[in-house]
């Protein structure tokens, strides 16, 4: 016989009882996996940021390294003036127009001093912080061509110190001495050294920045060739707002920069008959 009781409620076998177990953990377990893979999304999501605030803390911390080193060489300029002093004024006889005056003049030379003693740390460690980012290209490149460019910046500085300066300047002394008794104040002069020296270190730097410029095709030789006569005019603007009036002058510092321009012109050729 057949026992009685409700026809609805269904025994269950052990074997069902064990699907049923099965079933009930395998939605457990889809459920965690789906918990798992939200928290993956949500983890993805923020670490973008992640990289950002790395970079910035390494670029912090270089800042600081190079800021560390350009106040240490302030400090050591401005304690050994007196040795940097007759490079400086070339015997030149100064004067000063109130106490403050020695102050600026004395902080003016160590702060350009400082800067150029900086300026292969401060390179130094630019190149730290962009080195991992950059391709092997990149980083063949920049290996090779930051020398060069230091190396024709302190160029520049040097003819504008040994050449265009000492012309201008005793030129324009001369001139004044028809008429007026000469007496050039510290800080003009620290003016004037500036204005006839950091210019020209930057102008020779017109190579490398041609050929960073042809590299991502902004800058062709023969635009360059097209525009040759609006850039010489260019070039002897700023001969002429560096150096004395006279035509001898103008020309000791436009051909040099005529030069450079024609040499970026032949780099910039090169460069495109390679990548040819």
């Amino acid at each position: 016989m057949r026992p009685t009781g409700d026809h609805n409620h269904k025994s269950l076998s052990p074997l069902d009882k064990e699907n049923a177990e099965i079933e009930v953990k395998t939605e457990r377990d889809l459920k965690d996996d789906d918990q798992v893979v939200e928290e993956q999304d949500s983890k993805t999501e923020e670490t973008p940021s992640l990289p950002l605030v790395a970079h910035l803390g390494e670029l912090r911390k270089q800042l600081i390294k190079s800021i560390v080193v350009f106040i240490l060489f302030f400090v050591i300029v401005f304690a050994t003036i007196n040795i940097w002093f007759p490079y400086v004024t070339r015997g030149h006889q100064l004067i000063v127009l109130g106490p403050l005056e020695v102050v600026k003049f004395y902080m003016s030379i160590s702060i350009a001093l400082a800067v150029g003693l900086a300026l292969p740390f401060v390179c130094h460690f630019l190149w730290q912080f962009v080195g991992p980012g950059l391709n092997e290209n990149e980083r063949r490149f920049l290996s090779l061509y930051a020398p060069v460019m230091l190396l024709l910046f302190v160029g520049g500085l040097a003819f504008g110190y040994f050449v265009v300066n000492p012309i201008s300047y005793n030129f324009l002394t001369t001139l004044g001495a028809v008429n007026f008794d000469v007496m050039i104040s510290a800080q003009e002069y620290v003016s004037f050294l500036l204005m006839t020296t950091v210019p020209l270190g930057l102008i020779f730097e017109l190579p490398i920045v041609a050929m960073f410029l042809a590299a991502i095709g902004l800058l062709t030789a023969d635009s360059m060739k097209k525009v040759r006569r609006w850039s010489y005019l260019a070039l002897a603007v700023v001969s002429a707002l560096i150096t004395p009036p006279d035509f001898i002058s103008q020309l000791i510092v436009l051909i040099p920069m005529m030069l450079l321009y024609e040499t970026s012109i032949y780099i910039v050729r090169r460069a495109e008959q390679r990548s040819a």
